[in-house]
């Protein structure tokens, strides 16, 4: 097992895309806090507010550093069909279920890494622009940040299972954007046409939908079209995400052990 952590991680810090990954998701989070700092530093800081700048927006726009670790994930198997490693990987590490627990290990570990500085490098912004981060280690921001947490590193092994499962990187960045930004936006946007109503009891399931729960210091806020929504509370929300990303990831292993490389 050693031995396929360490191949591992010389892959993957051997590789130009993991830096420019987690690089350009670390500055995508930092602009809002810079944003918001440049535009609204005269503006008191609520739980919101504080919640919205560290974790770089991703509770309210685009999760972007998930969003580009999930990426990382999806290289960290569809590189290695998409440039013909597979074959030499799998020669020198036979053991496959070794090979893909080593994988979930190296990017589940880097993503945690990357969250924790990029909550650092944003809170930092707000020390700077308002003088300092008020409920950063008390509820419901502390709680918040540690579903920003969960939910960096649910998003980032779906796309790991993704990778393998549709064993190269195009198939998967296409089902990584479009599930959660047209499929599921559009599924919540139905819900506000009065005869669509009852889709309203399936949101709760939509898996990335769900994971956002993780994340919030208030309850979600769809506008005044919106039915009522009754999610699960943050971490059974966090647990339909997750269950979802188990699936996939269960799902590829089983025929990663079955097909050939």
């Amino acid at each position: 097992m050693l031995d396929a952590l360490r191949f591992e991680w010389t892959r993957l810090r051997t590789l130009r895309s993991t830096y420019w990954m987690v690089s350009s998701g670390l500055v995508a989070s930092a602009v809002i806090p810079l944003v918001l700092g440049l535009g609204a530093s005269d503006e008191p800081l609520h739980a919101d507010a504080v919640n919205l700048s560290v974790n770089g927006g991703a509770s309210f726009v685009i999760p972007f550093l998930a969003v580009f670790m999930a990426v990382v994930g999806i290289f960290a198997t569809g590189h290695e069909y998409r440039h013909g490693t597979i074959q030499p990987t799998l020669t020198a590490l036979p053991q496959r279920s070794r090979l893909i627990l080593a994988k979930i290990l190296t990017v589940t570990a880097l993503t945690a890494v990357a969250t924790l500085v990029s909550i650092a490098i944003n809170a930092t912004l707000v020390l700077v622009f308002w003088g300092e981060v008020p409920g950063l280690f008390d509820d419901p921001v502390r709680s918040a940040l540690l579903g920003y947490l969960a939910y960096n590193l649910i998003y980032a092994l779906t796309g790991l299972g993704l990778g393998l499962l549709f064993r190269g990187v195009p198939s998967a960045l296409v089902v990584i954007f479009l599930m959660p930004l047209i499929i599921e936006t559009l599924i919540v946007g139905l819900t506000m046409v009065p005869a669509l109503h009852w889709l309203a009891r399936a949101v709760k399931f939509l898996p990335f939908t769900a994971g956002e729960e993780l994340m919030l210091t208030s309850p979600a806020n769809f506008g005044p079209a919106a039915p009522d929504i009754d999610f699960f509370d943050r971490w059974a929300s966090g647990g339909v995400f997750a269950a979802f990303a188990a699936l996939i990831i269960g799902a590829a292993w089983i025929l990663f052990q079955k097909r050939d490389a």
